[in-house]
């Protein structure tokens, strides 16, 4: 059996700012460094064989608070990089329906059609999850790992988890900052143990203790 925990990145400034972040490299909150020290502890007595990060500062960051008194090597895939949103990168969430009708549409409504101009298809980014988490898994055999990503491609790899296409995407929900779900691998099967789980977190440091987007 092996087992992943699958980990959304600190609150960084682009989820306060409410910016559409993407590949933009953005800075952690102060908030973010208080939940990271209740994932420190959350982490700190649970057997590590390993850690993989995305690149992006906010979640290598939640990987290196993960890692706490561990001490493990963390290795970095650009495969958990969030999805690359192109123009819309950087862009005020407020402003990107006006700015992009059609794409704000697909984005809420339809998002396994999502492909916004000069970025990323949501359907490329269900595939290099699924890739990703695989092979992962496939090195990790028999043992316990932490992967770091990002809200966007977390709902994609926990879609995929489930055995369902892209196209049941919305029937996922996004996991608050930090959130921690734990998946299990034993030969071809896969299952979700728990997802979307910020229960090391006090009210007031949870980001979506502090906001409403997610609700709808």
């Amino acid at each position: 059996m092996t087992t992943l925990y699958l980990v959304r990145h600190c609150e960084a400034e682009g989820n306060i700012k409410r910016i559409f972040q993407g590949h933009i490299d953005s800075e952690i909150s102060e908030n973010g460094v208080r939940q990271l020290e209740r994932l420190t502890e959350r982490f700190q007595d649970i057997p590590l064989d390993g850690i993989v990060s995305s690149p992006l500062k906010r979640a290598y960051r939640t990987a290196q608070a993960v890692n706490g008194r561990h001490g493990l090597a963390i290795e970095t895939d650009p495969r958990l990089k969030e999805i690359n949103g192109g123009r819309w990168e950087g862009k005020a969430w407020d402003d990107l329906d006006s700015l992009y009708p059609e794409e704000g549409a697909a984005w809420l409504h339809t998002p396994w059609s999502f492909h916004p101009r000069e970025g990323e298809s949501m359907q490329a980014v269900y595939e290099r999850m699924a890739q990703a988490l695989s092979d992962i898994a496939a090195r990790f055999e028999g043992k316990t790992a932490v992967v770091t990503s990002h809200g966007c491609t977390i709902r994609n790899a926990l879609c995929w988890m489930r055995g369902w296409p892209v196209e049941r995407l919305n029937d996922i929900p996004w996991a608050d900052n930090t959130s921690v779900a734990r998946l299990e691998f034993d030969g071809n099967s896969r299952r979700i143990l728990y997802e979307n789980d910020n229960s090391h977190l006090d009210r007031e440091i949870s980001t979506f203790e502090k906001q409403s987007w997610w609700r709808t």
